[in-house]
């Protein structure tokens, strides 16, 4: 039997999946920090170049203050980054340069694992990521497969991948990313032997979703077939479209005989934070799923499941989810297979949303879509449906991005922007709206301590605190009183 370990996830997966990223700011994170390091996790999954740019502009707080004083609250666990492909924060894809200096800048301020998932599955742009990264000073690279159902994405494209990236002196470790919880046992059985075999004495980890059902029978079997860490989600975080969930993941590997080495009491204590934050905020906890055979069709992946209904809702269209995820199946198909994760996964759900909303399909089409299809990110798979792509070159706009210059050489973009600034500051600028940046800045520094349980008081005194026909309100307990007379507030302490 296997040595297996854990990689927590819910501080990035879990927050994103069930929480539209949303749920979790860095008062939350450094509060249930010291518990996560106690654990014995391989890594904790903390942040992505898009909850950096969530971290901006929904929290005003900076993301690079959350990620020194995370690295200094979990000295004996890493905290992985992950990247998808040529990007940083911004879909515009990045110069090498300044790909080089997110990295660098990443590792300067406590990043140590660096996950590298191409959207193209490009293997040969996994490795120049890793080499950058190592290059940098990054101590652990690990590259993903992405899994996906599509008539190209058989095991074949898996292992000719593996390959290169289990020979790239950079590159520590291969996963297999199954972002839709796609992988069924039955796939599993031939294609991690495979992918195994390609990459040699390399460690192998599996991450997977619950959305369908399937992730969590996949984790019982990935041992044997030669993963050594699978990645979990913890407490309310864990189950629903998210990961996974580490206790029971950690007790039924236990019961099939494989040896996990952490602190149970640890891991308990981080579940029960998470549930207790999501009772507190008001924030949805994930459950069991049922089999549901319509993913297999659209696959939309967890995370981006959270973000799109935000993204309708904020549009005030939620009536159309059905008939936005029945579309994008059809629009990935026509697109030549793209893997439906980030960025292809917002494209994708964008022009399922304009299909859907407008008279005629592909009426309206995304400058993302646009330059898709002109290769900005990489060869599609297979071409584009040619009634598609005549859609996309008759129109105006197409001929307006085909001439775009892209992002300028990194020195022209400093003098630009501000050539005073600090590497962090620079980095938010060059990908986010002045404006939101300014606004973190003004805002200060982040809180650092957070309480769920008291929490819903607060809620209840600042509600009724705000009610005009109350004159006086009192909160007594033993050896504490609160008194709110008028618009001010008296407070006595009783011992």
């Amino acid at each position: 039997m296997a040595n297996v370990q854990i990689v927590e996830t819910s501080l990035r997966d879990g927050n994103q999946c069930l929480w539209s990223a949303l749920g979790v700011d860095t008062a939350k994170t450094l509060t249930i920090a010291p518990m996560m390091d106690r654990v014995g996790f391989k890594a904790i999954d903390f942040t992505t170049s898009t909850h950096m740019g969530v971290a901006v502009r929904y929290k005003k707080e900076d993301p690079w203050e959350r990620i020194r004083l995370m690295a200094k609250a979990t000295p004996n666990t890493p905290l992985q980054f992950l990247s998808t492909g040529f990007r940083f924060i911004s879909w515009e894809t990045a110069s090498p340069e300044f790909m080089e200096l997110a990295f660098s800048t990443l590792i300067k301020n406590g990043m140590r694992r660096f996950a590298l998932a191409d959207p193209m599955n490009d293997a040969d742009s996994n490795v120049a990521c890793a080499r950058m990264i190592k290059a940098a000073g990054g101590e652990y690279v690990i590259g993903a497969l992405v899994f996906t159902l599509s008539p190209i994405h058989d095991d074949a494209h898996y292992v000719a991948r593996a390959r290169t990236l289990g020979a790239s002196p950079d590159v520590d470790a291969v996963y297999i990313k199954d972002p839709g919880g796609l992988l069924t046992p039955l796939r599993a059985r031939t294609l991690i032997p495979a992918v195994a075999e390609a990459i040699g004495q390399r460690p192998l980890e599996l991450h997977s979703h619950c959305t369908i059902g399937v992730g969590e029978m996949t984790y019982m079997d990935a041992p044997e077939w030669g993963v050594s860490a699978v990645q979990c989600a913890s407490g309310a975080a864990a189950d629903g479209i998210s990961n996974p969930p580490s206790e029971r993941v950690v007790s039924n590997l236990r019961a099939l005989g494989h040896q996990i080495d952490i602190d149970d009491q640890a891991l308990a204590e981080v579940s029960r934070y998470f549930t207790r934050l999501a009772d507190a905020e008001g924030l949805p906890a994930g459950h069991p799923q049922a089999f549901d055979a319509a993913y297999l069709h659209h696959q939309l992946p967890g995370g981006t499941v959270g973000t799109m209904r935000r993204h309708l809702a904020e549009a005030r269209v939620s009536h159309l989810e059905g008939a936005v995820i029945e579309e994008l199946g059809r629009v990935r198909q026509e697109l030549g297979w793209p893997i439906v994760m980030t960025p292809f996964a917002q494209m994708l759900i964008a022009q399922a949303v304009l299909n859907v909303t407008s008279k005629e399909r592909y009426s309206v089409i995304p400058d993302e879509i646009i330059r898709y299809a002109l290769g900005r990110f990489g060869r599609p798979n297979i071409p584009i449906a040619p009634e598609v792509m005549d859609r996309i070159e008759s129109s105006p706009r197409t001929r307006e991005l085909r001439h775009e210059s892209g992002m300028p050489p990194l020195p022209e973009l400093r003098r630009r922007i501000g050539p005073e600034l600090t590497d962090e500051e620079f980095l938010l600028r060059a990908t986010m709206p002045a404006g939101q940046v300014d606004a973190m800045n003004q805002a200060g520094p982040a809180e650092r301590i957070y309480n769920p349980d008291v929490v819903p008081v607060l809620n209840l005194m600042r509600g009724l605190a705000s009610r005009r026909d109350i004159a006086y309100l009192s909160v007594e307990k033993y050896g504490f009183k609160l008194e709110l007379r008028g618009h001010g507030a008296h407070l006595e302490t009783q011992g």
